[in-house]
């Protein structure tokens, strides 16, 4: 078998398939999360902490070499980060609690009897002719 089919029949297993759909869904979610933290709950915090912008807190160290520019350490942005992380690990761990919930109600769900066999229905019938 060619490496290319070869390829083509790992590629396309459903598993990979599935997967490479949850990743992009997942980069997608993730800036749609960054953006609502850097856009909408960091600004607000900022102003509840009187009027302090994140991304711009920074800290000058200076050089020990002479002639060099002092280092910035931008902590802002960090917090920044640090926020955008623990919401984004927040909501995935609810979705996946939604979906374990749902997943044990589905389990929970008696199943459906089976259909009766042929033989069975046969029986049925005589037995139902024999009460008449």
């Amino acid at each position: 078998m060619s490496v290319i089919k070869e390829f083509k029949a790992f590629a396309m297993k459903g598993n990979v398939v599935d997967m490479a759909v949850g990743i992009i869904i997942g980069v997608a979610f993730g800036k749609i999360v960054s953006s609502l933290v850097a856009d909408v709950i960091m600004p607000a915090v900022g102003i509840l902490a009187g009027g302090v912008n994140f991304t711009k807190l920074s800290v000058s160290v200076p050089s020990l070499i002479d002639g060099n520019p002092d280092v910035l350490l931008n902590y802002g942005n960090f917090i920044q980060v640090t926020f955008d992380f623990f919401i984004v690990a927040f909501v995935i761990f609810m979705l996946i609690k939604l979906i374990n919930s749902t997943k044990k109600k589905q389990e929970e769900a008696p199943a459906a009897p089976p259909a009766p066999s042929k033989e069975e229905v046969l029986l049925t019938e005589i037995r139902d002719l024999l009460k008449k």
